[in-house]
């Protein structure tokens, strides 16, 4: 009786879990989804984040939205392989669990990460102030967590070694140029919010995370042009009335111009997804693949 109530037990919670450990090796790099869904309390999504996997090592976190804390773990990834973290804007759906990320992996490493995110405007504060608002040792928001704010070496734990790249720019910035990681940024609209899409070269592959956007920089195609993946954002329905987001068939002529070798659609919301997939597909004839929290990619 009580072994059929433990293994009960135990079903219960790997259904309301929604997974358990999941792994992602990259052959030689892949890309996997710790969260998939945008703002709305989603059953199985948490909010955007992404790792980008180069063998067995996470070797990018690309945001840290709301649940990215859990799917980190369950991805078994560890912090101290981690080359850099990208933000690309400061909406809470895709930085909310970044002080909870840093605090359990400020320890297992004590030299500087690289920390990249965009400059700011009257609607937002650039990246640099609003981690200052976060973890200054003195009156930041997470003062206990000052450390990763710290610019002396020998500090106990990680420090963040911070990055800010200008969403005005109308080329490419590159953000990280070594051990054979190469990653530019470019600003792309999205609202009135500074942010910022990512292209990573690594391996010859090239993966270009789009972030939110709606679709009018008629630079990104080229930014993304030929990527062997392409991760866009699919954050609004047919015939949605948001002009923060790219309708589904934009976000299929975007992705048809970029000509990538595989596209992910992420940041879903509560939607007719099967319809929004069919507007993206009029517009975008490659190989497609729909998101889900913790899936692993390969790069091909």
């Amino acid at each position: 009786m009580v072994r059929s109530s433990l293994v009960a037990g135990l079903a219960f919670l790997a259904a309301s879990s929604g997974a358990f450990a999941q792994s992602c090796t990259g052959n030689p790099v892949a890309v996997q989804i710790l969260g998939s869904g945008a703002p709305g309390f989603l059953q199985n999504r948490s909010n955007t984040s992404y790792l980008l996997w180069i063998g067995s090592q996470a070797k990018i976190l690309v945001d840290a939205g709301g649940g990215a804390y859990v799917r980190f773990g369950q991805s078994g990834a560890k912090f101290s392989d981690l080359s850099m973290i990208l933000v690309s804007h400061l909406h809470p759906d895709h930085v909310s669990d970044l002080p909870g990320v840093l605090w359990s992996g400020r320890m297992t490493r004590s030299d500087s990460l690289p920390i990249v995110g965009p400059s700011g405007n009257a609607a937002a504060p650039s990246f640099s102030t609003f981690l200052d608002r976060l973890f200054d040792p003195k009156d930041g928001a997470f003062e206990v967590l000052g450390s990763v704010m710290a610019k002396e070496p020998g500090n106990p734990g990680v420090r963040l070694d911070t990055s800010v790249v200008d969403v005005t720019k109308q080329e490419p910035t590159t953000v990280f140029d070594r051990d054979g990681i190469k990653v530019t940024a470019l600003g792309i609209p999205h609202g009135n919010l500074p942010t910022l899409a990512y292209r990573v070269e690594t391996q010859r592959k090239s993966v270009v995370f789009s972030s939110d956007q709606n679709g009018t920089n008629p630079r990104f195609p080229d930014f993304a042009k030929n990527a062997n993946l392409l991760v866009m954002h699919l954050a609004i329905g047919v015939g949605s009335t948001n002009p923060n987001q790219a309708l589904p068939d934009v976000v299929g002529r975007v992705a048809q111009s970029a000509n990538p070798g595989h596209l992910v659609l992420s940041h879903i919301a509560r939607f007719d997804l099967d319809a929004a997939v069919a507007d993206v597909k009029k517009n975008y004839s490659g190989p497609l693949t729909v998101g889900a929290d913790l899936q692993c990619t390969q790069v091909q």
